[in-house]
């Protein structure tokens, strides 16, 4: 089984189990910055890790350690995607500063997954996030899926925007909701079963402190430049309109 075989695998079991995730914005007094989205998947570790390492074929069965860019992926897929739209090869391009990280050890209980990138500008994350969902799109019409555990099953029929000048940080998420409808009516049910007890974090550092936020949850750092709040997944999932921040600097 190759690796890329291996991350659809473990995606797919994730999505039966309690797990964490962590979306993680990092904004440098220049306006640039990081991205990244973490899975733990460690409660998956828990409780079958020697049956997970037999699946995912690791060579001692016990740890894999794994990453690759984008980049190297669709570079081995490049004549499929010479053969997409212009549109969605554009789409696609915007991904390509992306880097998967997949950690299993059964010893240490540990399923984590991470994938990170760099921006110029906060604005250009919601170009990144269409790219994804092009990836998710183009994943369901083909046989041979381009595997990307964090497009496959977890797309929320939402357009993320995001915004930044120095005085004010917003994420905006716009639903599609005609498909989301379609979703809670075709699984009810299904989402608090699966996604129950999973939680959906936004951690978010900015190079300035943090004057409000419209979440009054919001969890400060002692020099309040860094803000958590954490979300049930199935807010993620069914309501990502209440993942909407807008946060004011001073």
């Amino acid at each position: 089984m190759n690796f890329f075989k291996k991350l659809v695998l473990v995606s797919l079991i994730l999505l039966i189990v309690s797990c964490n995730f962590v979306e993680n914005i990092n904004v440098n007094p220049d306006g640039t910055g990081d991205f990244s989205v973490e899975v733990d998947g460690s409660g998956l570790m828990a409780m079958a890790g020697d049956k997970m390492g037999e699946k995912l074929g690791s060579k001692n069965k016990k740890s894999i350690d794994s990453t690759f860019s984008f980049k190297q992926l669709f570079e081995q897929k490049k004549d499929s995607i010479a053969k997409l739209s212009a549109e969605e090869q554009a789409a696609l391009k915007k991904m390509e500063n992306f880097v998967m990280h997949m950690k299993m050890n059964a010893e240490t209980k540990e399923l984590l997954f991470s994938m990170n990138t760099p921006f110029k500008k906060v604005s250009e994350l919601q170009d990144m996030m269409s790219g994804m969902k092009t990836l998710n799109d183009l994943n369901q019409k083909s046989k041979k899926q381009t595997p990307n555990p964090f497009s496959n099953g977890f797309n929320n029929n939402s357009k993320l925007n995001f915004s930044y000048n120095g005085k004010n940080f917003t994420r905006t998420a716009i639903i599609d909701k005609e498909a989301l409808n379609k979703i809670k009516k075709d699984s009810t049910g299904m989402a608090k079963m699966i996604f129950g007890s999973s939680k959906y974090t936004l951690k978010y550092h900015f190079p300035k402190p943090v004057k409000t936020v419209s979440n009054p949850d919001a969890l400060f750092s002692a020099d309040r430049k860094t803000i958590t709040i954490q979300y049930p997944f199935t807010d993620y999932m069914d309501n990502p309109e209440k993942m909407n921040l807008t946060i004011a600097f001073d």
